[in-house]
């Protein structure tokens, strides 16, 4: 994965995967393309459902308790058609 080429990671440097909650099929896939066990990506889709541009956010609200000040966070959207968007954050507090 480029992003993760482009910042010097490793699979093992992350603490969270926050995609968008559109089908659990293509969270799956994305988890398992990038390396990550099933317990460091965020889920909730089977909660809400698809709540669109809402699907990152309410996924931090709700696992913002077990955010650690420092874990690395790779946040990943798309979009209708081929739009799409990742970004790399470390948690602040």
């Amino acid at each position: 994965m480029r992003l993760w080429s482009k910042n010097n990671l490793k699979s093992e440097d992350i603490a969270w995967l926050v995609p968008h909650q559109a089908n659990k099929r293509i969270i799956d896939a994305t988890a398992e393309r990038v390396g990550l066990p099933e317990e460091k990506v965020m889920v909730n889709i089977q909660k809400y459902g698809n709540t669109t541009s809402g699907t990152i956010p309410l996924c931090l609200w709700e696992w913002e308790s077990q955010l650690k000040k420092g874990d690395n966070l790779i946040l990943a959207a798309f979009g209708g058609g081929f739009t799409w968007g990742s970004i790399y954050l470390k948690w602040a507090y």
